[in-house]
């Protein structure tokens, strides 16, 4: 190896984080290949995103899970891929949160919705699961809904009669992809705001 290939080596690597762990990102979707581009996928997709603005890796097999650490805004950050499948995502989030001790309040999770547009950001400090089985799953292992979440929006069911299962579970069109990359985008930025602790700042610059 070169020593410019050394420095490029150096510059790219993840910057070193300090102290404990004291926030958890998680991003939300199902394993597999066949799910990857997945509307239920969003939150996998949005976290490949953060992981590049911010040089980390998601590649380390722990917590029922892939993870990864960096350092957001001064905190030293857990980043999680769960690996349980969707409707069961709070078992890695709980064991990952009682591990580090981890208040629910210091865990951001990132996840599709189906009742904003594509492309759409929700910031929210808590709220209900909507309907959504991932975010189901989370309440019902941490017993609360009192923690921040980043929806992204992948758009409605193109008539109340269509499956539900087969809407989340089919893949971003094309036509639909740019939009969903901007937000991912907008959800790292977001991210920061968030982990200054400025949730409501968050909120007021990227919600749309």
């Amino acid at each position: 190896m070169g020593i410019f290939d050394l420095f490029k080596q150096i510059e790219s690597s993840a910057p070193a984080a300090s102290g404990p762990i004291t926030h958890i990102v998680v991003g939300l979707g199902n394993p597999g290949k066949e799910y990857t581009y997945n509307r239920h996928n969003a939150g996998f997709m949005c976290m490949d995103v953060i992981c590049d603005k911010y040089r980390a890796r998601v590649d380390k097999a722990k917590f029922k899970s892939l993870v990864g650490e960096c350092t957001i805004a001064g905190k030293r950050v857990l980043l999680m891929k769960p690996q349980t499948f969707m409707n069961n995502s709070g078992e890695a989030i709980r064991e990952a949160a009682d591990f580090y001790n981890v208040p629910a309040d210091n865990i951001i999770v990132i996840f599709d919705d189906i009742s904003i547009g594509v492309g759409t950001l929700r910031i929210r400090r808590k709220g209900s699961a909507g309907g959504h089985n991932g975010i189901k799953s989370v309440i019902s292992h941490l017993s609360t809904s009192e923690f921040p979440r980043i929806k992204l929006g992948v758009g409605e069911k193109p008539s109340p009669e269509y499956d539900l299962v087969k809407w989340v579970l089919g893949n971003i069109p094309e036509d639909d992809r740019r939009a969903m990359s901007e937000a991912y985008s907008r959800a790292a930025d977001a991210l920061e705001v968030m982990l200054s602790g400025n949730i409501d700042t968050a909120m007021n610059r990227f919600n749309s």
